[in-house]
């Protein structure tokens, strides 16, 4: 989806120093969770380096549901891209890694070890370096063993709770990559605090199978305090009375939800259900829990007459919680994310114009927005190059060479 360029959008107005500013990040990631981390580093004011190998991060050419990963996940970056097989690209990124506050990476343990780039070889260098280590599984029987976002939602309990019985479905984003790269970028900034203490770095491991763990832990706990198995989300017994999608006018979907007493008596009001807010079966909510099976279809066949867009306007007038049913490429237009910044325009590496969706929190009451564009391969390399003290001859040298691909 392509926008035109709303005056609501803005680039960040940088007002003030960002949290982060002043840390160099260097990365070796691609895919998902690695740039996902080194997003929200340089969303908060790192410089962010992105090294990729002189082909380009492969996430750059995906199709499909993968089509958007390379400019949403690698945007507040920079690219310079480098033979690493050959020794004076080594040199480089060393050169470069010795100028970083952390470096951040997740390809496989021998890879990084092949390249000297690990946790054990760069620590020698500089015992203040934070390495974040983006991982399949934590140390452990499993961290032989490759693993994908879906590969961990499958043995980590999230597509059964997902999927209805018998029917195992993944979720509709790459949950376990995303926060995965989170929690790996809050390791960074909890060993950039401890580092303020003690004057060392240290190594940061994320990975997605505990991060999938996390993500069902309440539905473990579920089974530890009831003692009864959590159903799959279509089947799951609801902590509320009415908390579901509701089928109206026009062969449209809403979802409404009424999850307490007082939001009980206010919903019957609303719509004149005298009738049932007198019921003395459903005078609780677990008493309405209890009902959902006579209640639901009763509350369905009331509602049916009704256009979403009535039932939208009479639950906000009422405060009531609803939610239309959105497709993701509506929400380029959704009002609130326009009027509150929440989209920020961006250039495409091919040079289209769209906009992005920012980190879901505020600063100060700002936004932290977009500061550099999802880079071109390669494209801030004689930048850096210049800030490493190589010489415009020995830049042209490396080209030349095809150690590092340089673009004016």
């Amino acid at each position: 989806m392509l926008l035109k360029r709303n005056p609501l959008v803005t680039k960040m107005n940088v007002t003030k120093p960002l949290p982060l500013a002043g840390i160099r990040v260097v990365e070796f990631t691609h895919m998902v969770m690695g740039p996902t981390c080194g997003m929200a580093l340089g969303d908060l004011g790192a410089e962010v380096i992105k090294v990729e190998p002189l082909t380009g991060d492969s996430t750059r050419r995906l199709l499909g549901s993968g089509a958007g990963f390379y400019p949403l996940f690698n945007r507040n970056k920079k690219s310079i891209a480098l033979d690493l097989q050959s020794p004076q690209g080594r040199e480089v990124v060393l050169r470069l890694i010795a100028t970083a506050d952390i470096v951040s990476e997740n390809f496989k343990t021998e890879t990084m070890q092949k390249l000297g780039l690990d946790y054990a070889s760069l620590s020698k260098l500089d015992e203040r370096l934070i390495y974040v280590s983006h991982k399949g599984f934590l140390p452990g029987p499993y961290d032989h063993r490759t693993a994908l976002d879906e590969v961990v939602q499958m043995m980590g309990g999230l597509a059964y709770m997902t999927g209805r019985p018998g029917d195992p479905l993944r979720a509709g984003s790459s949950v376990n990559d995303i926060m995965g790269g989170l929690f790996g970028a809050m390791g960074a900034m909890a060993a950039l605090m401890q580092r303020q203490q003690t004057g060392r770095g240290q190594e940061v491991q994320a990975a997605l199978f505990e991060n999938n763990i996390f993500l069902v832990a309440q539905h473990m706990l579920q089974f530890a305090v009831t003692g009864k198995a959590a159903a799959p989300m279509p089947e799951k017994i609801s902590p509320w009375g009415i908390y579901d999608v509701f089928k109206v006018q026009d062969d449209a979907q809403i979802f409404l939800a009424v999850v307490g007493d007082t939001q009980w008596r206010v919903f019957c009001e609303a719509f004149g259900f005298a009738d049932l807010l007198a019921d003395a079966r459903l005078a609780t909510n677990n008493d309405r829990v209890r009902a959902r099976e006579w209640m639901m279809p009763l509350l369905r066949a009331r509602l049916a007459h009704h256009t979403a867009a009535e039932l939208a306007a009479t639950f906000e007038l009422h405060s009531l919680p609803f939610a239309p049913i959105t497709d993701p490429q509506y929400l380029f237009d959704d009002p609130h994310l326009q009027a509150t910044g929440g989209l920020a325009p961006m250039t495409l590496p091919d040079g289209r114009q769209t906009a992005t969706p920012l980190l879901p929190l505020t600063l100060d009451g700002q936004r932290l927005g977009l500061r550099l564009d999802p880079p071109r391969l390669g494209e801030h390399g004689r930048e850096l190059l210049n800030s490493l003290g190589y010489t415009a001859p020995e830049i042209a040298a490396l080209v030349d060479a095809g150690v590092v691909l340089a673009p004016q």
